[in-house]
């Protein structure tokens, strides 16, 4: 009644009705707020409309089971690449073999078994120095020919010798090579050159093979020893019939490799087998680049050396002067100040790409290269060995599976098989020997490898060298790039890199080595030649121009292929996951100095998960199992079990045994015992 007899002053029913408008916007009652709800209502009718409309067009369009793989990604940063002059080595001369004082049926041998008929620089430099029997310290850009620089001079020695040499003598020349594809490889072209000299013999040593057929052939003598440092050493320690008491020559081949894998304990016992048996000898090593441990292994083993640098512009390696000179100069100045020699027929490349992306534009880079371009031999470079499996059997089913057998007699181009091979330090040795001489003697193809493949080999009619992985040092990335563009032949090398590591390319460019930098957006343009990635919507007509919207759901529908194969079953998934935290492992191995560009802070987990065929990020990773722990534990026996002992007639024929037998086996069942 108050508030009725109030509503004329005006005051009150203002505060009246902003109660009810609070209330009546909670209950909703009045007249005034149906008539906002009616307006509101008519408002919305459009927004249906538009919702219905938007639900009807994706009833049209196929239902993609991914995320946007365009979406939510870090800026692509512009690559501040500063113009740098290439070191360039000249690798031909027009010096033939038949100007140096050589045998007659050696010259001829190069000439026609091997078809080659003028000298490189490297072997220009290097055969007269060897020739007159000086210790040498060889450093040279890959490709340039380095194995007939030592090779050469090696048999002319050996073969002039005035005491016919015998094949039990031993071995007079010991060759160290790191991997066991080099020590074959190195064993064939030694194997051409004594084509002649029938009564040298050479042999390779490396591991995986059976000791006991080594064992017999050198027993049989082996005069020209080619070997990876663990397995002769395995040797030294437990064959009696090797001895170094007519060794000669000692030829350690790319030595920085050597002390990479961390041979340098095995170097320093076989240094010490040699010196023990024979002081005096021709020592050489050889290495495409210079390192503080290379150097600190020329100190021990060489000899007031010759030390002979074919890059004009590379600085001179000093001969060994004073031990404090050589302590002064530390590994992060030797790092900072060494250029490399790259061949100028060599064109590199960088691509930035998302982690997201980078599984989509591998793949469209392959397809590019091998299947549309063809005639291309590729080989793509990864940081592990579950990797290479993975990846392996991952492109394997969707790029060269089923493209057949889906599209029949669709295009010509569907016809183009895609052959991939692996090659990796966890296979056995009989396979790895099938792979790299099946990828050495094929034309087209594509070797997925770690960095076992990635010094010294000779892998002819190679394009493309792909790093999928960015390499741990810039030598590193120049033994890789080695592997293309060999002796005056064209090549093309790519790294892939992620938005937070384009720095590194700036760390190149202070070691004076250029690169171009190559669209993702290109290479993901090739996707539109291939129809198996194509959106089929209803009424739509094939496009051959590049669509940009186009290109991205094409690359999605690929994606969702790859994701598809990885989800099939519990087993893809769990490979997908090992290989994943593969790569991580890998990722946290980069040296202190490069830190700064690649940290695994950087990393977005499930966008990198992406790159693996996975949708989302895996949670523990770290309970999955690892390359080192695949061999089964036996489960520990009980402490009661422990404590029983044998009764009986048991016991009293244990007691037997131990009383009768020799002292060796005693000390074996002492061991058993504990």
């Amino acid at each position: 009644l108050k508030r009725k007899l109030q509503t004329p002053h005006g005051n009150p029913p203002v505060k009246r009705k902003r109660k009810l408008s609070i209330s009546t916007f909670r209950k909703g009652a009045t007249e005034a707020d149906r008539r906002e709800e009616g307006c509101s209502s008519q408002k919305a009718v459009p927004k249906k409309q538009l919702s219905d409309n938007q639900n009807e067009s994706q009833k049209k369009r196929p239902f993609v089971k991914t995320s946007s793989l365009f979406k939510n990604n870090p800026n692509i940063p512009e690559i501040q690449r500063k113009e740098v002059q290439q070191v360039q080595e000249n690798v031909f001369t027009t010096d033939s073999f038949s100007q140096l004082d050589l045998h007659p049926h050696l010259i001829s041998t190069v000439n026609t078994v091997l078809n080659i008929c003028s000298m490189t620089s490297v072997q220009k430099q290097t055969i007269p120095v060897l020739l007159q029997g000086r210790d040498a310290l060889v450093r040279s850009q890959t490709g340039s020919g380095k194995t007939l620089a030592y090779g050469i001079p090696l048999v002319q020695s050996l073969q002039g010798m005035e005491s016919k040499i015998q094949r039990s003598d031993g071995p007079y020349a010991l060759v160290l090579v790191p991997t066991r594809e080099l020590a074959l490889q190195s064993f064939d072209i030694i194997q051409k050159l004594l084509k002649p000299f029938t009564w040298i013999v050479p042999g390779v040593l490396m591991g995986g093979e059976k000791r006991k057929s080594e064992k017999a052939r050198l027993r049989k003598g082996i005069n020209i020893l080619i070997s990876t440092p663990g397995r002769l050493v395995d040797h030294i320690k437990s064959t009696e019939c090797i001895h170094f008491r007519r060794t000669q020559w000692l030829i350690i081949d790319e030595a920085d490799r050597i002390l990479d894998l961390g041979f340098d304990k095995d170097v320093a016992v076989i240094l010490n087998a040699l010196n023990a048996a024979r002081e005096t000898r021709q020592n050489v090593l050889l290495s495409a680049t210079l390192t503080e441990g290379v150097t600190r292994l020329a100190d021990i083993s060489l000899n007031d050396p010759v030390s002979i640098s074919i890059a004009d512009e590379t600085q001179k390696v000093p001969e060994p002067t004073s031990q404090t000179d050589r302590e002064a100069s530390s590994s992060s100045n030797c790092m900072e100040q060494e250029n490399f020699a790259v061949p100028d027929t060599l064109q590199q490349y960088v691509m930035v790409v998302p982690s997201k992306l980078r599984l989509v534009t591998l793949a469209a880079f392959i397809l590019q290269k091998c299947k549309f371009e063809k005639r291309h031999k590729m080989i793509i470079f990864f940081s592990s060995c579950e990797q290479v499996e993975f990846y392996h059997e991952l492109l394997v089913k969707v790029l060269s599976g089923g493209s057949e057998s889906e599209q029949p007699g669709r295009s010509s181009l569907s016809s183009v098989s895609l052959e991939f091979l692996r090659l990796h330090g966890d296979m056995e040795q009989e396979e790895r020997t099938e792979v790299f001489q099946k990828f050495l003697k094929s034309k087209t193809g594509i070797l997925l490898c770690t960095d076992v493949a990635a010094r010294g080999l000779d892998l002819p009619q190679v394009t493309w060298s792909v790093q999928y992985n960015a390499p741990a040092s810039p030598a590193e990335y120049i033994h890789r790039i080695g592997r293309t563009a060999r002796i005056g032949c064209r090549g093309n090398s790519l790294l892939v890199l992620a938005p937070s590591e384009a720095e590194y390319v700036s760390l190149l460019a202070s070691h004076k080595i250029n690169v171009s930098e190559l669209k993702m957006e290109k290479v993901l343009a090739c996707l539109m030649k291939d129809d198996r990635f194509r959106l089929h919507r209803p009424g739509s007509k094939k496009s051959c121009r590049k669509n940009p919207q186009e290109v991205r759901e094409r690359a999605t529908v690929l994606q969702t292929k790859f994701e598809n194969h990885v989800h099939s079953s519990e087993e893809t998934v769990r490979w997908a996951k090992k290989a994943l935290q593969s790569f991580l492992c890998a990722y946290t191995t980069y040296p202190r100095n490069l830190k700064h560009i690649f940290h695994i802070k950087s990393l977005h987990l499930g966008h990198v998960a992406k790159s693996f065929g996975l949708r989302d990020a895996p949670q523990n990773l770290t309970a999955l199992p690892t390359a080192g722990s695949k061999k089964k534990t036996k489960p520990r026996p009980k402490r009661s079990e422990l404590l029983k002992k044998p009764h009986g007639k048991h016991r009293l024929a244990e007691v037997l045994r131990s009383e009768y037998s020799s002292g060796m086996d005693t000390a074996g069942a002492k061991v058993k015992k504990k």
